[in-house]
């Protein structure tokens, strides 16, 4: 037995015209379950409004809209015709839009807006494209945030360095990574070699975060983020270090570390 797709079929009707509409509640309905029936879906929620003007309100279409009408459990909203559903195109695509975020399709049992027609793949379309420059539009932004935040020098984010924690956006000094820190510094110092300091660490006990051995890639990481250690901050293709505002780990006048 084939499973069928849960569905909300809306009813919009206009009081002042019912005496003249050719298609009333009942003959709406009986047109959606047999669009419904013919492509794999059962209504399972009614959504009627009727309303006194144009531009009167419509609480029932707010709801699906608006409202708890998601995915799931509902796959589509199932309405006669468009003028039925809002009679200006823009609100049309607008409420098409909407129910595309919320992943429901919008199926009219007329051929001129059905599943799959070109005007509605067109739309779709659209709304994709919308949604992708949208999408990308949040992302300049955030980089573009994120980067003015890197040049005052705030932590901009990224893998947080050894040595430090992130609390509330900002870097904070990770006390006992901060041991292991200043350890490495003093090694190397002391001319080890990366293999030899992280031989030292293992030796020792000390462990990366994941609780696995230091290889001479984790000591060389933490050798080059130096002068972040020292006060200084550098955030993605930023060309220079600046001055950072968090608290350094290591005496940036001490050459010899």
């Amino acid at each position: 037995m084939i499973k069928l797709k849960n569905a909300v079929g809306y009813i919009r009707i206009n009081s002042n015209e019912l005496s003249d509409v050719e298609f009333g509640i009942e003959e709406q309905k009986q047109a959606i379950l047999k669009y419904a029936n013919d492509n794999g879906y059962g209504i399972v929620e009614w959504k009627i409004d009727t309303v006194n003007g144009a531009n009167d309100s419509c609480p029932e279409l707010n709801e699906i809209l608006y409202g708890d009408v998601s995915n799931p459990p509902f796959e589509a909203v199932i309405i006669f015709e468009n003028d039925v559903f809002a009679h200006d195109i823009k609100l049309f695509f607008y409420y098409f839009y909407v129910l595309d975020k919320k992943n429901i399709k919008l199926l009219c049992t007329q051929q001129n807006f059905a599943e799959g027609d070109k005007v509605a793949n067109a739309c779709h379309d659209l709304i994709c494209y919308v949604a992708e420059q949208e999408r990308r539009n949040i992302a300049l932004r955030t980089d573009r945030a994120r980067s003015i935040k890197a040049s005052c020098g705030g932590y901009s984010g990224g893998r947080c360095p050894y040595g430090y924690k992130v609390e509330n956006g900002r870097l904070i000094i990770n006390d006992e990574e901060a041991i292991m820190v200043k350890k490495v510094f003093e090694l190397l110092s002391n001319r080890y070699t990366l293999q030899d300091t992280a031989d030292w660490l293992n030796d020792n006990d000390f462990r990366t975060r994941k609780g696995k051995k230091f290889y001479p890639s984790n000591i060389k990481a933490i050798k080059d983020n130096k002068p972040l250690y020292q006060g200084m901050y550098k955030y993605g293709k930023m060309k220079s270090w600046v001055k950072g505002v968090h608290e350094p780990i290591l005496n940036n006048t001490d050459e010899n570390l």
